[in-house]
């Protein structure tokens, strides 16, 4: 049985945005003291010693993502070295690196966003040197063969057919596709599925993908919970101080402003109920705008699980399985979204009306 998913992509509406009134001068949002220090090679670090009866979170955020993929034909090379990263290095291979993670009864794992690849380490406190170790090893020193390579671009397009049977991500790719022209967000984290399928033959690429990206200045290490920082931070030093420079910011195109409203129907091979998206182009994420990060809540404010609209909708009248917001931040513009499953295909016009006439209240 195939079922048409209904996705609708609006230029934003105008909005009444909740301003918060200003917190007490010295108060802070965060309770704990962030200790920022960026080494001679660029790279940043952030220290937030707490409470956490001998645990810590070790982070390495990277500041590439599926945005950056500007090269035609390689998209999804920054969820691919999401896995790649797990395959070792001369001094630690894979299985070596593994069987020590293992042992610390670490949880560690990552993933990949529009705007960022995040990895990251939880362990106690005790076993912080040793991931420092093996952490700057890998993102220095990163090894893999090509047949090694060639299974893992396979594991990859594995993951996107799974994913394809999914209808919400493919009404999410769908989406993305009616709502950018030129901008790099147009594809999924994963990339285009064709891009995935040739990935097999694209090993010189990959080297070259992070020898470009995984570079000093453009890595994050977070820290935080029961560690002494100053000898964390020397540690850090020790580790990561001769990582050279060499990250190649990529030349993303701005989207062009949009002035028409958008549709497009997605077909589903597979049984499911309507799934409906309303999205507006939202701004880009600036933390010093207070309008802008005030009008995010708007999502939950109106379309979350305590708002009116769920009542109604949801609880009182069951024409809906869910409705639920994703007003995600991202470094460039992107989608302030809504999503809806709707119990009846014939009410999908009236629950569009709905949605519109809360966005207009």
């Amino acid at each position: 049985m195939k079922t048409q998913l209904s996705c609708l992509v609006a230029v934003l509406l105008a909005a009444t945005f909740l301003i918060a009134a200003p917190a007490p001068a010295g108060a802070g949002v965060f309770p704990y003291e962030v200790q920022e220090t960026t080494l001679d090679n660029g790279l940043k670090v952030l220290l937030v010693p707490m409470p956490s009866e001998g645990l810590v979170t070790y982070w390495s955020i990277v500041r590439t993502g599926s945005r950056d993929e500007v090269e035609e034909g390689v998209t999804g090379f920054a969820h691919f070295f999401e896995h790649m990263m797990f395959r070792g290095s001369e001094t630690y291979p894979q299985d070596v690196r593994e069987a020590i993670v293992a042992k610390m009864g670490a949880d560690a794992n990552a993933y990949t966003t529009d705007d960022l690849t995040a990895y990251y380490m939880s362990i106690t406190t005790e076993d912080l040197p040793k991931a420092i170790e093996l952490e700057s090893d890998r993102f220095q020193y990163l090894k893999y063969a090509e047949d090694v390579f060639r299974t893992e671009a396979g594991a990859v397009y594995g993951e996107y057919r799974k994913n394809k049977t999914n209808p919400f991500f493919a009404l999410y790719e769908g989406m993305l596709e009616e709502a950018y022209d030129v901008h790099t967000y147009e594809h999924t984290t994963m990339g285009y599925v064709e891009d995935i399928q040739q990935m097999p033959e694209q090993y010189e690429y990959s080297k070259i993908f992070f020898d470009r990206f995984y570079r000093p200045e453009n890595v994050i290490l977070l820290v935080a919970g029961d560690f002494d920082p100053a000898a964390t931070l020397e540690q850090i030093q020790a580790a990561y101080g001769g990582w050279e420079r060499g990250y190649q910011a990529p030349e993303v195109q701005q989207e062009p402003e949009q002035t028409a409203q958008r549709r497009t129907a997605i077909a589903f091979e597979g049984q499911t109920l309507p799934i409906m998206a309303v999205a507006y182009k939202g701004p880009a994420f600036v933390p010093e705008d207070r309008t802008m990060v005030a009008g995010s809540l708007i999502g939950q404010l109106a379309f979350g699980p305590t708002s009116p609209l769920n009542k109604k909708l949801v609880l009182q009248e069951q024409r809906l399985q869910f409705i639920s917001p994703s007003f995600d931040f991202n470094r460039d513009p992107g989608l302030w979204v809504i999503f809806a499953m709707i119990n009846d295909p014939t009410d999908v016009h009236s629950v569009e009306g709905e949605i519109f006439s809360t966005v207009s209240a």
